[in-house]
């Protein structure tokens, strides 16, 4: 006599509950950021000043530490978003959402290597014998360098999150589902961030820069909270996607 196993259908998640939550990583990968930045490495780090630097990371290495996990937290919660919206935006073009996913996750790749330099000094402060090659006047010097290369790894990441906030701005705009001005604002954007292809320019223009994102990230996040999206319409456009053999 054969048994037959019954299993429950796996219910898939609305997307207009995958909106809300995307919106929320959204929410933490701007406040891990600010807090990481802002509040930690910008009140540690003095520019151009090796030695000013060097003191405040030794006498507070606890806090610099916890700007390095908050900066990890920072980019796990900027992947998971990344999934995301690949899943929301699969439906207006399969090929061109995974494509800005791929921009976005190379972004991230890039922007947590630079962070190794970021915990370098960590490393180059703290006295080991391994470093006995260079004179205690060396290693602040050095330390700052890798807050540069840190910095400079970090703006390059800029450059591959600018591609995917034009793709996507692209993908919304083409969608049934979300309003056109949202996909507007986030090609704004990801062309601020298109700058930093040349530094000196990124750089000058960064608090440009940073308001024009930031107006574009709260207004995605505030539709996408209150609104999500129009269910009935994304399920249209998945079923005509399926239909197409461009998709």
């Amino acid at each position: 006599m054969e048994t037959t196993l019954l299993k429950e259908p796996v219910t898939e998640m609305s997307p207009r509950l995958k909106a809300r939550i995307g919106a929320g990583f959204y929410i933490l990968t701007i406040l891990t950021g600010i807090l990481a930045q802002g509040f930690i490495s910008g009140r540690l780090v003095v520019a151009d000043d090796a030695a000013a630097t060097a003191h405040n990371i030794l006498t507070h290495e606890s806090l610099y530490r916890a700007g390095f996990a908050v900066y990890l937290i920072e980019m796990a919660c900027q992947i998971t978003m990344t999934v995301i919206f690949y899943d929301l935006l699969k439906p207006v073009n399969r090929s061109m959402s995974l494509l800005a996913a791929v921009f976005s996750l190379v972004g991230c790749t890039i922007k947590i290597l630079a962070r190794l330099f970021y915990f370098a000094p960590l490393l180059l402060l703290g006295g080991r014998h391994y470093l006995q090659g260079f004179s205690p006047q060396q290693l602040p010097g050095l330390s700052l360098l890798m807050l540069k290369i840190n910095d400079y790894g970090a703006a390059i990441a800029l450059i591959f999150f600018g591609i995917h906030a034009l793709l996507k701005g692209y993908l919304i705009i083409k969608s049934w589902f979300l309003p056109s001005w949202l996909g507007v604002v986030s090609v704004l954007g990801g062309a601020g961030w298109l700058l930093f292809l040349w530094p000196p320019l990124g750089y000058q223009m960064f608090p440009v820069i940073a308001i024009l994102g930031l107006i574009g990230s709260i207004a995605n996040i505030g539709w996408l909270l209150v609104f999500g999206v129009d269910e009935p319409r994304w399920k249209e456009q998945a079923r005509a996607s399926q239909a197409s053999i461009w998709r």
